[in-house]
């Protein structure tokens, strides 16, 4: 489904295209990369000159390889357009930082001790908070929703819909169902 119809006319702009995607390795660690590119329709006037209509503003990577525990082990930057060249790339070896870290405990909050304002660069940090859904996303159908202590699945009561006393989780998972059944 998607978003109502506009009755005013408008013009594109701006594109940012951000993708996550996650590879389950052969040495049984996973990599998470996350392009993000931003092109304009129109010329850019920049301070180093004039970017092209259709050219990269940013174009730029990030890459967390993590273990099955959601522990990163390699964290890794590029950027192959940007708009300050000679800037903004310099950072890249500053995101091996993320090395030992845990994508679903208190990931967000350190990412942003590690890299706001100007220990990061703001794109490739924005892009960090994507991160742990996306590692979870990849390992859907790969991990036991259960685990063998018996604790219940990670999902649940992480978003609305899967909140332990909804009808969702009456319905899917009555095990863990907190609410009145209906």
């Amino acid at each position: 489904m998607s978003l109502p119809v506009t009755e005013v006319e408008r013009e594109l702009l701006h594109t940012r295209r951000v993708r996550y995607e996650g590879y389950k390795r052969a040495d049984g660690l996973w990599d998470i990369g996350a392009p993000l590119t931003d092109i304009k329709n129109h010329d850019s006037p920049l301070k180093p000159g004039v970017r092209r209509a259709g050219q990269p503003v940013h174009s730029m990577w990030l890459r967390l390889t993590i273990d099955r525990k959601l522990n990163i082990v390699e964290a890794a930057a590029s950027f192959e357009a940007v708009p300050y060249p000679g800037g903004c790339e310099t950072i890249a070896p500053a995101y091996r930082q993320l090395v030992g870290l845990n994508l679903v405990r208190g990931f967000r909050r350190k990412a942003k001790d590690l890299f706001g304002g100007v220990h990061g660069c703001t794109h490739l940090t924005e892009m960090l908070a994507g991160m742990p859904t996306a590692a979870i996303q990849s390992f859907a159908g790969e991990m036991k929703e259960e685990q063998d202590d018996g604790s219940k699945p990670f999902q649940l009561d992480q978003c609305h819909a899967l909140e332990t006393s909804g009808e969702t989780v009456r319905v899917w998972y009555p095990k863990w169902f907190k609410g009145k059944a209906a």
